[in-house]
């Protein structure tokens, strides 16, 4: 209809015909935003996947966001769901798409971005846009006529219905799509007190894995996991007594290839890969090959160790769990299994795998090879000491526990850094140097 038109219309009409316009726009605007979300996800997942990995990897994490991305998006726009249905989509979709963008923001302040990044940043305009409408439609259908206490109780109970879902869904759900698409990518300098040789290796899958390695003084040689950031102070008490020590990349972080996942699925490929390197070096001895794993890196050494022979002592150090099959198995209590389900399902769609056995149900698996669980008294507000204690229960000898006094995670080497050393040190020269002997 023309301006001319439009002009001629009675009063009524033209005020309809202007409604009709803004509504279509509006719809416009909610369609490039549900867009801008799904070019995100498609161009994550089957455009521009992760170094190593290809769009068979990501069939589940790709199609399954776009197909609940599509469906919200026909809900939003249809005029056939009412306002406060409408306005919901709008802020969940709204949401995932801002949180879709994370990545995007955590490698611009890293001053690396590339490839996906540019349609993260447009995932996160799509995804403000939509909470803005979300916001703006139940803004428009609040209702001021009905009783006075009921208006205001009706409020209150929606607000908490929000907050519930926010705490049971969005935040694990969000919390599993952040933890599976941002990883350190930047590679430290070394400072290990010797210089180290610059290494790669392959896993059974496929993705080129970076590191260091020095060589072994005294004929035994540990693998310090994850990363060549933070277990650097393992790394040099080491190396300065004599052990050999590799260090390396972990899948999807530093100079690595892969798809990153901060709670370590599948991560104990690497530390098989790891094993198998050294193993094929003429210089290192097979049969005196121990292993540190902090954190994660000790729910993955743990996983490795429970399914291979070519550790011979390994430290754990603050393992508590990966999923929800640990939370089962370690009696969580029941307020943490909606959030811990919710969080390993959508960890499971993101990574397009499932999730790792329990630990405890791996321990026992990892005899004869001798095993030191390290935890903080204080570790992630003192959850630790529960799981490492049915951890040691679990597991066969030869095997050892020490709590870190007043110990935080993984700090047993900075708050009892004299004390740390004696029992590491002294757990591995028993189990690698000398030979026969158990802790």
């Amino acid at each position: 209809m023309t301006a001319s038109v439009t002009s001629q219309l009675p009063g009524h009409a033209h005020l309809l015909a202007r409604l009709a316009h803004a509504v279509r726009r509006e719809q416009a605007l909610l369609v490039l935003s549900v867009a801008a979300i799904g070019i995100h996800i498609a161009d994550d997942n089957f455009v521009q996947p992760e170094p190593g990995t290809s769009v068979a990897d990501h069939l589940v994490s790709g199609l399954v966001p776009l197909a609940l991305a599509l469906a919200a998006g026909v809900a939003i726009v249809s005029v056939r769901f009412r306002s406060g249905i409408r306005a919901t989509f709008a802020l969940l979709v709204g949401v995932f798409g801002v949180v879709s963008g994370t990545e995007a923001v955590y490698y611009a302040q890293a001053g690396a971005l590339s490839g996906d990044d540019y349609t993260g940043i447009l995932s996160i305009l799509g995804g403000f846009l939509l909470l803005g409408a979300g916001a703006l439609m139940l803004w428009r259908t609040r209702r001021s006529d009905d009783v006075l206490w009921w208006r205001y109780l009706r409020r209150a109970l929606t607000l908490a219905g929000s907050v519930l879902l926010v705490a049971v869904v969005l935040f694990p759900a969000a919390l599993a799509y952040v933890v599976t698409h941002t990883a350190g990518s930047g590679v430290p300098a070394p400072n290990l007190g010797a210089t180290p040789e610059n290494i790669a290796f392959m896993t059974r899958d496929g993705l080129r894995l970076e590191g260091w390695f020095v060589l072994s003084r005294n004929g035994a040689t540990v693998i310090v996991f994850p990363g060549r950031s933070g277990p650097q102070k393992q790394a040099r008490m080491l190396i300065r007594l004599g052990y050999g020590v590799l260090l390396f990349d972990r899948r999807g972080e530093g100079a690595s290839e892969g798809d990153p996942n901060a709670f370590g699925w599948v991560g104990d490929r690497d530390l098989h890969a790891a094993a198998a390197f050294l193993r094929g070096r003429p210089d290192v001895d097979p049969e005196r090959i121990g292993a540190i794993g902090l954190s994660v890196g000790g729910e993955m050494l743990i996983h490795a160790a429970a399914h291979s022979d070519a550790f011979k002592a390994i430290v754990s150090e603050g393992a508590s769990g990966q999923s929800m099959r640990d939370g089962l198995a370690n009696g969580d209590t029941l307020d943490s299994y909606l959030g811990g389900g919710l969080n390993t399902l959508a960890i499971a769609v993101f990574t397009n795998s499932l999730p790792p056995p329990s630990l405890k149900s791996e321990i026992p698996k990892i005899a004869p090879t001798a095993l030191f669980f390290v935890y903080g008294e204080k570790g992630q507000n003192g959850t630790e000491a529960k799981p490492n204690k049915l951890f040691y229960a679990a597991a066969r000898e030869p095997k050892q526990i020490w709590e870190v006094p007043n110990g935080q995670h993984i700090a047993g080497i900075t708050t009892e850094p004299a004390e740390y050393e004696r029992r590491v040190v002294g757990f591995f020269d028993r189990t690698l140097l000398e030979k026969g002997k158990t802790p």
